[in-house]
């Protein structure tokens, strides 16, 4: 792909490629869709992050491509996939740009929310809603933060508040609230369009990495919802299912693949650096004539690639499980059963993320000192990882594991386990 058709430089070109061909019908061709879409990104992602614009365009493409709704119901155009299937999706767009990357993991995760805590009506009338209009998910529920609060004023709810992070925020079409009910200790969960004068966006996501995911603060200010919105309740009422705790262990085996896709992709890049660039080393007494041939080279390459084809193998497995618990039937769900799973989803993210931390180092040493140059832009993948790897602890995940293997515990669920 050339210059003339990035996404920076042409993207009405590239919006417009799948306007007269049929959407895939199995895993595999949206799978292929998903490698499409990818490519596109990974032409300009340096470029994109170092603008550092809001992604309308990339969720435009995302959208146009119909990956936003290859969850929901075919009935409504939407692919009805697996979780397994999804996560792959997620990772392979995260190859090509992180931030791209997580921006859809995320939509995936909220367009799921119905289903993990809402009433069957409303899971219906959601996933009508997103999936025949491919709407965007965001989200404002960072738990760290305080709660909304949440007035019940007869029928309506109304929030209020700020978060200091809304992944998704001014690109998505609609917003998930949570909160808790003046007075009382119960969670609220919502679906509210994001285009409305009390939803305020500041603008002032600035860091590190996964620059583009739009994940700053946001004010909340007499966002009024039907009760029929609030999400699980009838008559006021939650209906409470094992089930409605899911959302946490699916959220992090998203991480995985977020992770996973950022590692791959950064050996990618740089394998295929040195095999065009890399010089072999004049002072060693062997006297080779490129860097590819190399003993040190190649024996890098390798260490890398074996833990990062051991970590895929684990991923893929534990989506399985949790792919599995997702589509049971949500009554059948044991806290036993989401314990394990949790455990799994947690020894998964230890180890890509120690795996895949070492990968976007070291491939400097791999591809020598002239690809640390900006233009090459092998830091987007250490600063893409090391930024969204903070989001809770490693250590307490390791903890959770080894709870479980050495006194068969399993942890409690919270808002991070």
């Amino acid at each position: 792909m050339t210059e003339a058709t990035t996404l920076t430089t042409n993207a009405p070109e590239l919006l417009d490629r799948w306007q007269n061909i049929p959407r895939p019908t199995d895993a595999q061709g949206w799978l292929e869709r998903a490698q499409e879409v990818a490519d596109i990104l990974a032409v300009d992602a340096v470029e994109r992050d170092r603008a550092n614009q809001a992604p309308h365009t990339e969720v435009q493409l995302l959208k146009n491509a119909g990956l936003v709704t290859v969850l929901g119901p075919a009935a409504h155009g939407g692919g009805e996939l697996p979780w397994h299937v999804v996560n792959k999706i997620v990772r392979i767009i995260s190859r090509a740009d992180g931030s791209i990357g997580q921006l859809l993991g995320y939509h995936y995760l909220w367009a799921w929310a119905v289903r993990l805590v809402g009433t069957d009506a409303q899971i219906a009338a959601v996933e009508e809603l997103y999936t025949a209009n491919s709407l965007f998910f965001g989200g404002a529920v960072n738990p760290r933060d305080g709660d909304l609060s949440i007035a019940d004023e007869g029928d309506t709810i109304v929030f209020n508040g700020r978060k200091s992070f809304s992944t998704g925020g001014r690109v998505a079409d609609l917003t998930v609230l949570e909160g808790v009910l003046d007075g009382t200790d119960t969670h609220v969960f919502a679906i509210v369009p994001t285009d409305q004068p009390g939803i305020v966006f500041a603008g002032d996501w600035d860091n590190l990495g996964q620059r583009l995911t739009e994940s700053g603060s946001v004010t909340i200010q007499d966002v009024q919802v039907d009760w029929a919105g609030a999400a699980g309740f009838v008559n006021k009422q939650f209906q409470p299912l094992v089930y409605n705790t899911l959302n946490v262990p699916a959220l992090q085996a998203i991480f995985n693949n977020i992770y996973l896709g950022i590692a791959e992709g950064a050996l990618d890049t740089a394998s295929a650096y040195t095999r065009e660039h890399t010089r072999s080393w004049p002072y060693g007494g062997e006297q080779k004539q490129f860097g590819v041939e190399e003993f040190y080279v190649l024996e890098g390459y390798g260490d890398l690639a074996t833990k990062l084809w051991a970590d895929a193998a684990l991923i893929d497995q534990i989506d399985l499980e949790i792919s599995e618990v997702l589509h049971a039937p949500r009554e059948s769900l044991t806290a036993r059963r989401r314990g394990e799973v949790a455990v799994r989803v947690a020894a998964g993210k230890v180890r890509i993320i120690e795996d895949g931390l070492e990968i976007a180092t070291k491939i400097y040493e791999l591809t020598g000192a002239r690809a640390s140059a900006n233009r090459v832009g092998l830091d987007i993948y250490w600063r893409n990882l090391r930024t969204h790897s903070l989001h809770d602890p490693l250590p307490y995940k390791k903890h959770e594991v080894g709870k479980y293997v050495l006194v068969n515990e399993i942890p409690l669920p919270t808002w991070y386990s």
